[in-house]
């Protein structure tokens, strides 16, 4: 298992940059072999490097599971046979789709934001093949920036209520604890990247934070 503490592309914004979809994680063109590797090596997942409409905010505009990916509508045709390669995918079009910071999503469950219609998780849950309930988190409407998950357990924003936790661990079937990462920042989705082998932070994340994303994700 792995934990790292590094920038890419440099920003400390890992969770921007990067998506786990099943055995899959997509990342930007622009990242060097050095890179890929250490992310390969720390995460334990092939890495497929990929743009989004010509975007490196990978991580923003796309989440998924083993089941399916979702992709925001900027995806190029090009793009979308691309990521069907991976799996079933749907395309979240209007003008709310970035899909990475409004899902949250493990092999269990998806956590969508409030923002989307009902017809749009009936859709999600059809194509991931797991239940999709809308919820915000410490009051934030963008689940995916405040929020990081595997199949072991979540990391949340810090100002979260008891009654959001139980909702999320019902949901994700996995344990929550909240947390920070780069040096106190609450955005823990935006800054980190997790698998059930590994996660990636960016590099001001303080060591006691490294600590308790390896205790929140289950990777003692």
């Amino acid at each position: 298992m792995g934990l790292k503490s590094a920038d890419l592309l440099g920003t400390g914004q890992i969770g921007v940059h990067l998506a786990v979809a099943g055995s899959v994680l997509f990342a930007p063109m622009q990242l060097s072999k050095k890179e890929v590797s250490a992310l390969e090596s720390t995460l334990g997942l092939e890495v497929a490097k990929i743009s989004i409409g010509g975007s490196a905010l990978v991580g923003a505009l796309i989440a998924g599971n083993s089941n399916g990916i979702a992709v925001a509508d900027i995806a190029t045709s090009e793009d979308i046979d691309r990521l069907t390669s991976y799996g079933d995918v749907i395309v979240m079009e209007s003008g709310v789709n970035a899909a990475g910071n409004l899902l949250v999503i493990n092999e269990n469950g998806i956590i969508a934001s409030p923002v989307l219609p009902q017809e749009g998780l009936d859709v999600l849950s059809e194509t991931l093949r797991v239940e999709c309930s809308a919820i915000n988190i410490a009051g934030n409407d963008t689940p995916g920036s405040v929020a990081v998950c595997n199949n072991k357990g979540v990391l949340v924003h810090p100002d979260i209520t008891e009654h959001d936790v139980e909702k999320i661990e019902s949901i994700l079937g996995v344990p929550a604890m909240v947390g920070t990462v780069n040096f106190g920042s609450p955005y823990v989705g935006s800054g980190c990247v997790a698998t059930d082998e590994g996660a990636w932070a960016g590099s001001q994340t303080t060591g006691p934070e490294l600590n308790r994303i390896e205790d929140a994700l289950g990777l003692i």
